[in-house]
């Protein structure tokens, strides 16, 4: 099974999906990853109310492939930053930690999801996270109990602090997200946007990290790219072994 990780730099609109459709038709991966809100744009602020999609226009989309995508989506008179799961099965996870802080302002303009929860897909036991999510005690205590096989983490992450030859804010993620390969005994991919949003810089590094930690594969810093890797089902088992637990 092969993922490829798209990081592109949507547009500030509800105008994204030409991009999406020709990443898609860029490579022969089983899933594509699109980052967070790569639907919308991120700092979409009180064009919200208009530009929110349905639900049901996600669920009418038909692609040759998985796709994973970011999308604002309005549900019951509420409006929430979700990722979308779109193939053989639809699901959606409405991120559930909204910064309200510093540069971010997601807690004025979104509701928090409910929670976490597991899927399955042709990956296996899946797991969906948008950003800030995985900043949280509570992710990190879900995946090690639920132990997924492919845990996707879709961002708009901005550049903050270089520290010597990388961002302060890469070596963060780096930490966490192989921190939760490890613990799930699974696969972790990575996909954060780029370019620049009203005084915001996204710096993309997407990557891809295997169940020991490692990392398989990782895009560029600040532009667009499109990067592929192989998922070694016989590595998920065998590290899946030494996590076992007697009952």
């Amino acid at each position: 099974m092969k993922i490829a990780l798209a990081q592109i730099r949507p547009k500030l609109s509800p105008d994204n999906l030409d991009k999406h459709l020709e990443f898609i038709k860029k490579t022969d991966a089983d899933l594509v990853v699109f980052p967070e809100l790569s639907m919308n744009g991120y700092k979409v602020k009180d064009a919200l109310l208009e530009d929110a999609f349905n639900e049901e226009f996600f669920k009418n989309l038909s692609f040759d492939k998985d796709v994973v995508l970011g999308a604002a989506i309005k549900d019951k008179g509420k409006i929430f930053n979700s990722a979308l799961y779109i193939g053989d099965s639809f699901h959606r996870h409405d991120k559930v930690h909204l910064p309200t802080y510093g540069v971010f302002e997601e807690g004025r303009f979104f509701f928090g999801g409910s929670g976490f929860s597991t899927f399955d897909t042709k990956f296996g036991k899946t797991a969906m996270f948008v950003c800030e999510d995985v900043f949280s005690g509570d992710s990190i205590e879900f995946v090690g109990r639920e132990k997924p096989d492919l845990i996707i983490v879709i961002a708009a992450s901005p550049a903050r602090e270089f520290k010597e030859d990388k961002l302060l804010i890469e070596e963060h993620w780096e930490s966490i997200l192989k921190n939760m390969a490890i613990l799930s005994g699974g696969y972790v991919a990575f996909c954060n946007r780029v370019g620049f949003e009203d005084g915001l810089g996204f710096w993309g590094k997407s990557k891809v990290i295997n169940p020991k930690g490692e990392i398989e594969i990782e895009a560029k810093y600040f532009d667009e790219d499109l990067v592929e890797c192989e998922l070694n089902n016989h590595l998920t088992f065998t590290q899946k072994y030494f996590l076992r637990k007697e009952s």
